[in-house]
This record gives structure tokens, C-alpha cells and sequence, in this order.
């Protein structure tokens, strides 16, 4: 067995630094990534300032890693790959995301059935109303910031309600959000990932709402839901409410976003495709699962090893940070055929943007339904669409999303009259 250790990569180093965000400015390094997969699929990768990670790259070995909590931890260095200050780390393990089981089932078990589809089919309606509702609105403009003016305002809208929160706190809770997931670039943060004060301060907001939650009679919304639940023999408290509710908000308007908005882009980068969907909208639905795969939303999520393990004949050491590349797994040879190639009737379609095992995404059926929902009614409202500038993607090495895409929007009365 040929066994390659932390002391050095098992393959070519040097090749692309996964670490940095500027690396993923101009997307995702798919022609290294296909190289790495090939000659040194559990790729060693340095970072300045801290320890490395192994970088995880194919499918296969990326599906081992995420079920098995018992070798490799969300909880114990946090789910990014650089290390979080203590008080960080702690706000941290209070969400889904960062707990192993038993903590993570007897937590997620409250919450599911809010997420299963049947519950999810419910929202239907109104799920569509307010898709018309923002196209209605992206009409009187025709000229529009896509990521922000058209993409954002569904998650927002759709977790506001789903929360039963004050609308006039909805635009707020979307900055912060963005402000959490997009600190890698200096037009929302700085530097470094997670923005520890936008993070602590929507804390303090969920907290302060649960408080205030409880001393009035209770409503039906997910809010309630959570407040009243049993958590493993005890009602959740105030702190963990807000743990909850951060990786909830920031999780469903980040990624719910980036999905419409690169999805947008990548249809306008295949029309025919597009014309296909506008032709037969049963096949947005499929469509929508090919923009996850194609362009994931999260480049990777980390995990940490708590024994000695060997993945792929690579030996990994307890304490070895492990990062999932959902980025590269997803284009995996062995699974995919022409995996770089964007293809609406892909199927099957196992791609793992959403997870695998105990942490596949909570929201991932409301993701699905939101998406073809807004893909279905942008397409039946706007004749046509143009791409009026060039997009802008965000500095990060986790998230995979634009920060701008200029887009001109149009009716098809807009068109007769040459508008």
C-alpha cells in the first residue's frame, strides 16, 4: 500500500492552493482538481499560519468521509478549514452543521418533520406567490442587479415568514447573513472567514426574539416549532436557539442564492438548454439539479479526524483537519459522464452538493422547491434575458456564488415594441 502522510503530499504539490480565496475568483479550478483526483485524490494542502488540511476529491471518498462521525468530527475544529477562535468554535457547535451524533439526531429529530417534503409541498403556493411577487417587481425595473434584486429577496422572504419574523428585520437578517458566509471578500468583510461579529450579533437577535417568543401564546411557525420541541429530554434554550438560527438563515439565504443567481448565469451560458426549459418546464426540476451539481453552492465543508485513519492509502493522523471538496467530487470521471459538460436531462444525478449520511441538507427539499419554482416563473414572466455587464464573483474559498450578475430582463410586449 502506497501511504503518503501530513509531512508531505502523496502527489504534485504546488499545483493549486486550495486554501486561498483568490484561487476561486474566476471559479473553481476544475482542470487541477481533474489532475489531483487523478494522481493524488487526498491531496495535502498547506495554509499560512495554521496547519494544512487534506483535501478529499473524489466522490466515493467523499460519501466515506461524511458517514462515518465516528472517525471524522464536524464538531471538534469546526465545519471550515481555518481554525476558529475558542468563543467562535463554541457559538459554532451550537448548529446543526458542527454536531456529531448522538448530539446532532437528538437535535435535527425535532426539526425534520418541518423539512420533509410532504411538509414542504405545503408551502407550494405560497412559495410561488412570492416568486411572482419579486418577478413582478424585477419587471417595473427590467434592468437589474440579479444576485441581489431578484435572487436574495426568495430566501429572505421565504425564511422570514417560515420564522415568523418582523418584515422590517428581513433585509437586515439577509446583510448579516451575507456579512457571515462572504467575509472572504472585502466588499462584505475582510480577510478571513466568518465574520465572528455579524455571526454574534444575528445570535443575539435570535435569542432575544426566542425571549420574546416565549412570553406570548404560540403561533404556528418554525419558531414556535423549535421552542416547544423536546431536544434529548429538554426544551432547546434561548442560547442554542440562536446557534440554530444563524446556520438556518445563513444557510438558506446564502446558498438558496447563489443556486438562482449561478443557475441564471449558466443557462444564459447555454441557450439551447434554456430554450428547452421555456419549451417543457417539467424538465426544470431536473434542470434545477444539474445547477446544483454543476455549480454547488459550498465548495467543501471540514471535518476533523478524532483517531489515525487511512483514506484512499493516504494515512491521516487524529487531529488532521479533512475537508469534503463537493467541488470536485462532483465531477468525478467515475461517476459522471462528460462531468464538465452542463446537461438539463442528467440522470441519475448523484451529486453531493446537498451532503451525505446524518448531515444531508435539513432544507434541501425546500432548496429544490424554491428553485424550480423561481426558474419556472422567471421563465414564463421574461421572454428573454441578457446578460448586460460581466459577472462578479465573491473572494471566498467555501463559497461558490457571484456577488454580481448585470442582467437585462424583458416582456415579450417589451420585445414587440423593440424596448
Amino acid at each position: 500500500m502506497n501511504v503518503a502522510s501530513a509531512s508531505g503530499s502523496s502527489g504534485p504539490s504546488g499545483s493549486v492552493d486550495l486554501a486561498s480565496p483568490d484561487t476561486f475568483l474566476h471559479g473553481a479550478p476544475h482542470e487541477a482538481l481533474t489532475a489531483l483526483r487523478r494522481t493524488d485524490p487526498v491531496h495535502w494542502q498547506p495554509m499560512d499560519g495554521e496547519p494544512g488540511f487534506w483535501a478529499v476529491l473524489r466522490h466515493a471518498d467523499v460519501v466515506r468521509v461524511a458517514r462515518h462521525a465516528e472517525i471524522f468530527s464536524a464538531s471538534e475544529g469546526g465545519i471550515v478549514i481555518e481554525d476558529p477562535p475558542p468563543q467562535t468554535l463554541a457559538r459554532v457547535r451550537t448548529m446543526l452543521a458542527a454536531m456529531d451524533p448522538p448530539r446532532h439526531s437528538a437535535h435535527r429529530g425535532p426539526l425534520s418533520e418541518h423539512f420533509r417534503p410532504r411538509a414542504i409541498a405545503r408551502r407550494e403556493e405560497r412559495v410561488r406567490d412570492i416568486c411572482r411577487a419579486i418577478m413582478a417587481e424585477a419587471r417595473e425595473r427590467a434592468d437589474v442587479e440579479f444576485v441581489h434584486e431578484v435572487a436574495a429577496p426568495l430566501p429572505t422572504r421565504v425564511f422570514g415568514e417560515f420564522f415568523g419574523l418582523p418584515r422590517q428585520d428581513w433585509s437586515y437578517l439577509q446583510k448579516l447573513a451575507e456579512r457571515i458566509t462572504s467575509s472572504q471578500d472585502p466588499d462584505f468583510g475582510g480577510s478571513g472567514y466568518g465574520d465572528d461579529d455579524a455571526g454574534a450579533e444575528m445570535a443575539a437577535y435570535a435569542i432575544e426574539f426566542a425571549a420574546a417568543r416565549r412570553q406570548h401564546d404560540p403561533v404556528e411557525d418554525l419558531t414556535s416549532a423549535i421552542l416547544r420541541a423536546d431536544f434529548g429530554g429538554h426544551p432547546m434554550s434561548d442560547f442554542d436557539f440562536g446557534g440554530f438560527f444563524v446556520q438556518l438563515v445563513t444557510a438558506g439565504n446564502d446558498t438558496t442564492k447563489g443556486m438562482l443567481s449561478s443557475g441564471l448565469l449558466t443557462l444564459l451560458r447555454h441557450p439551447d438548454q434554456m430554450a428547452e426549459l421555456r419549451a417543457d418546464p417539467s424538465l426544470i426540476a431536473r434542470a434545477v439539479e444539474e445547477i446544483v451539481r454543476y455549480e454547488n453552492p459550498l465548495h467543501y465543508f471540514r471535518r476533523t479526524a478524532l483517531v489515525d485513519t487511512v483514506l484512499a492509502d493516504t494515512r491521516i493522523s487524529a487531529g488532521d483537519k479533512v475537508a469534503m471538496y463537493y467541488t470536485s467530487a462532483n465531477r468525478d470521471e467515475t461517476v459522471f459522464d462528460n462531468p464538465q459538460s452542463f446537461n438539463i436531462h442528467r440522470h441519475p444525478n448523484p451529486h453531493l452538493s446537498f451532503g451525505m449520511g446524518a448531515h444531508f441538507c435539513l432544507g434541501a427539499h425546500l432548496a429544490r422547491l424554491e428553485g424550480r419554482l423561481f426558474f419556472e416563473e422567471l421563465l414564463a414572466t421574461f421572454a428573454r434575458v441578457e446578460l448586460i455587464g460581466e459577472p462578479v464573483r465573491i473572494r471566498s474559498n467555501l463559497n461558490n456564488s457571484l456577488k454580481g450578475l448585470p442582467v437585462r430582463l424583458m416582456t415579450e410586449i417589451r420585445q414587440i415594441r423593440g424596448v
